[in-house]
């Protein structure tokens, strides 16, 4: 038996783990990115002190950890492969406090996303970050990410709803990190730093959450078609600036609707397609406006207060990934821009589809300018993503720059984007990063290769 796995099983005993089946499910997540082989093991942390005691004999030892917890990441984050250790935080699901006087919960980082709100309910609370995968990802693993979703242009990112986290360092070190308060600004924020950090400056082993009460009132929904993807990004962008926040606000565009037609099996009009939902006591005047602003801007939209026919409309938008997965392999990317600027992004992102020659559908949380254009081709060769694609994404990720945007809004740096850090930060920025990262893991041993290339993986594609 290996050394390293003699020395954790010592620790853990039987939370260690070197089962094929489950070392092989651990070179892949949600991003489509398989690794060249399986990692040396994984534990299956129950406890804090069972982290800690990983990491101190990983420390130790040298070996690399991989921090992973549902694997629903779209970055190639929690991807291990040969000579790692994973560590899963799935086993930590507890819910270990919730204060409805000081509207926050303590939990452990295991537990899924809805089954916390499932909980919160009967109490009239809930926990508004909102990532599409919701009914499968952790609350640790949204906060590793900074996860966004349908809700965030509203309620915001992960960011917002995070007020204290207890770390474990890369030497088995405990850190309580943050505050119970809504106020706090004592020293660095070291939670801020923390959150986004896809695993590689520290293990979360439980997190203070912001909570909010369920809102109010009958949820408005719009479904709105438009004859061009532009003029729906464009109505969008109005709404927004016109001071309205709806709860909801979706795009997709004509390509999207016909798989998802075909998908499901349904008719729908093959157009672009913008979902818009208000929530709370100003729902129905919020809807108003809204609606006045995509029928003045050539929209064909109806209104309705029905819980059956809003469902059905959303699961129109979330019915999206299944079906661009229907139609083959698929590169998920995720680019951000200012609001005013999605009309021009949807255009760019047509255009270097036509140029490169390659299928992309695009859905977008049009409330903040974030896109999800899915590059899909055939990879029944098993050979990967063809250079055609990552040529015509590196088009793409500049043209979001160009535009002001970002290369990542919500799914993070990972393995797919860090040949690209360099391009959005600049050399002086991405040494401090690296810097960071080196007085939190002097070792380099947590989640190495990720987030941060060597000089010799940096692009070398140009404009």
């Amino acid at each position: 038996m290996n050394q390293i796995v003699t020395l954790l099983r010592a620790e853990l005993g039987d939370a260690v783990s070197v089962d094929p089946v489950e070392l092989d499910a651990c070179r892949l997540d949600k991003s489509g990115h398989r690794s060249d082989s399986a990692p040396l093991a994984i534990v299956h942390a129950e406890s804090i002190e069972q982290v800690q005691a990983t990491m101190r004999v990983a420390s130790a030892t040298g070996t690399p950890v991989v921090v992973r917890g549902a694997g629903t990441g779209l970055a190639g984050a929690a991807i291990a492969s040969q000579g790692e250790i994973v560590l899963s935080t799935l086993r930590m699901t507890r819910i270990l406090e919730v204060s409805e006087d000081d509207e926050l919960a303590v939990v452990e980082p295991g537990i899924i996303n809805a089954h916390l709100n499932q909980a919160l309910e009967s109490k009239g609370l809930w926990f508004a970050p909102d990532p599409a995968s919701r009914a499968i990802s952790t609350v640790g693993g949204n906060i590793a990410t900074n996860a966004g979703g349908l809700l965030c242009a509203k309620y915001g990112v992960t960011r917002e709803a995070v007020l204290g986290l207890k770390i474990v360092l890369a030497d088995g070190r405990l850190m309580s990190l943050g505050h119970r308060t809504v106020k706090g600004v004592t020293g660095l924020d070291l939670v801020g730093l923390m959150i986004g950090s896809e695993g590689t400056l520290g293990v979360i082993v439980e997190a203070t959450v912001k909570l909010r009460r369920l809102p109010t009132g009958v949820p408005t929904t719009i479904g709105a078609y438009f004859s061009s993807v532009e003029e729906a990004a464009r109505a969008a962008s109005v709404i927004t600036a016109s001071g309205l926040r709806p709860a909801i606000m979706e795009l997709l565009d004509p390509g999207a609707m016909r798989w998802i037609a075909e998908y499901l099996g349904i008719d729908v009009r093959a157009e672009s397609f913008l979902l818009v939902q208000t929530d709370g006591e100003g729902a129905a005047a919020e809807a108003k406006g809204a609606l006045d602003v995509i029928r003045s801007l050539g929209g064909d939209a109806t209104l309705t207060t029905d819980t059956a026919e809003a469902n059905r409309l959303i699961a129109l938008r979330r019915s999206f990934h299944p079906a661009m997965e229907s139609r083959g392999t698929v590169l998920i990317e995720d680019v951000c821009v200012p609001r005013s600027a999605l009309p021009a992004m949807f255009h760019a992102i047509d255009e270097i589809a036509e140029r490169f020659g390659v299928t992309i559908a695009t859905v977008a949380h049009a409330g903040d300018g974030n896109l999800h254009p899915n590059f899909v081709f055939d990879d029944s060769a098993g050979d990967g993503v063809p250079e055609v694609i990552w040529a015509a994404a590196h088009e793409m990720f500049h043209t979001a720059l160009r535009l002001g945007g970002t290369l990542t809004g919500e799914h993070g740096v990972g393995l797919l984007k860090k040949r690209w850090l360099r391009d959005e930060l600049g050399d002086d920025q991405v040494e401090l990063q690296r810097d960071i990262k080196r007085v939190f893991d002097p070792s380099g041993i947590l989640n190495p290769g990720k987030l941060f290339a060597v000089e010799e993986e940096h692009s070398v594609l140009t404009e």
